[in-house]
């Protein structure tokens, strides 16, 4: 009798990280769970695993070729996971931990793009502890004087509009302050603009940062909060954008801008506000974009021709030949 054949091992292995304990954890599983079937619809071998004391471990017994790290919120994103796969040796999808800890603080990565020359709100950055020291009423006053309303009030490290608030009345910004402090200690406040809400991702497989097409966000009541990022019904999206072409080469060039100063690598993701003017406005970047079935990445990646399973192998296998 023939000896049984042993089943072969797949070209490449991807063990990609979900979960965490953030206040994202949900999201970060549905983007894992689906860059997983993706990865292995190309062929790929891919390990979906959520993120425990157990993880050294597995990385030990799989000795997978890459890790894609999918965690949103705080681990996933200010670099910290990013910084142990380094000590590991392992190569992972995405950003450096620099470049992530960099793209984590929106102050940070707001003055970054300004000084590369995109256009970003005026804003202030107070931590919770200024409040309590010189007073909250006089402060909160100050920041009306000199900024003025409409204001969006965000968590100065967070994603997925958690603690977001847009502020049109004066009386409500003591609240939108209480909601911010809840997800962190410092608070983005900053000048809040009108327009057409954009989001372009950026792809690098190697010969440099590429825009895909803007993805264009319409909401039924003008928040783009988290219930309607990610559950169907109240966000419609267009990709590409319904934008004139100068715009969306606009646009284009300043997503690429902001992931060439923030020191991004392989994917990223810029949200934008194009005013009347035609304006281009840089709000944040994401350096771990959602890959959830509503996420704006996957959108924009389809209109630019991708199947979403051979993009993601193109990347895992760019960041495994990366070391």
């Amino acid at each position: 009798m023939n000896a049984p054949i042993a089943e072969a091992r797949p070209s490449l292995d991807v063990l990609v990280l979900a979960g965490g304990l953030s206040h994202e954890r949900d999201v970060s599983l549905r983007s894992g769970a689906r860059v997983a079937d993706a990865l292995r619809d190309a062929g790929v071998g891919a390990h979906l695993h959520d993120v425990d004391s157990s993880l050294l471990s597995v990385i030990d017994g799989l000795q997978p070729d890459v890790v894609w790290p999918l965690l949103h919120g705080s681990t996933g994103e200010d670099g910290s996971i990013r910084d142990l796969l380094e000590l590991l040796g392992v190569p992972a999808v995405g950003t450096s931990s620099a470049g992530a800890r960099i793209t984590w603080s929106k102050p940070v990565s707001k003055t970054l793009v300004s000084r590369a020359g995109v256009a970003t709100p005026a804003s202030a950055t107070l931590p919770q502890a200024v409040f309590r020291e010189v007073g909250a009423r006089a402060v909160l006053a100050r920041v009306v004087a000199r900024l003025g309303l409409p204001l969006v009030v965000k968590p100065a490290k967070g994603g997925s509009a958690l603690g977001v608030t847009v502020v049109t009345d004066e009386d409500a910004l003591p609240q939108a302050m209480v909601s911010c402090f809840s997800y962190g200690d410092v608070a983005l406040i900053e000048q809040a603009v009108t327009g057409i809400e954009l989001a372009v991702s950026v792809v690098d497989l190697g010969d440099g940062p590429v825009a895909l097409p803007p993805v264009e966000i319409v909401v039924e009541d003008g928040s783009y909060d988290y219930d309607a990022r990610y559950n169907t019904g109240r966000t419609e999206f267009f990709a590409p954008a319904r934008v004139p072409d100068a715009i969306t080469q606009a646009a284009q060039a300043a997503a690429v801008t902001a992931h060439e100063a923030l020191g991004l690598q392989d994917l990223s993701r810029t949200d934008l506000i194009v005013d009347d003017e035609g304006t281009v406005w840089y709000l944040e970047t994401d350096s771990a974009p959602g890959m959830t079935e509503t996420s704006l990445f996957p959108l924009a990646a389809g209109a630019a021709g991708w199947e979403l399973p051979t993009l993601y192998r193109r990347l895992a296998e760019h960041a495994a030949a990366r070391g």
